[in-house]
């Protein structure tokens, strides 16, 4: 089997392009590392959350609904 080329995880150069646009000014050199790892944990946070409301209720999946119950929860433990 042949080997992947690419071992980038996420297109670096959009990132720092849109972090760039949203921020107006310059960036750090691995600031957007920082930043793509941030909303990883993010992520993973706002599901696990979620999976935890989907089985207080009894379903079986994670819904919509149960992603907008945790999202407060979890945007308030990120923003501190």
């Amino acid at each position: 089997m042949a080997a992947s080329k690419s071992t980038n995880q996420y297109p670096r150069n959009t990132l720092r392009r849109i972090i760039k646009a949203h921020a107006g000014c310059k960036i750090s050199k691995n600031a957007d590392i920082l930043i793509y790892l941030d909303y990883a944990l993010f992520l993973e946070q706002l599901v696990k959350e979620a999976r935890i409301d989907a089985k207080a209720t009894g379903e079986k999946q994670i819904t919509a609904r149960n992603v907008k119950k945790a999202k407060d929860t979890v945007l308030k433990k990120f923003r501190a």
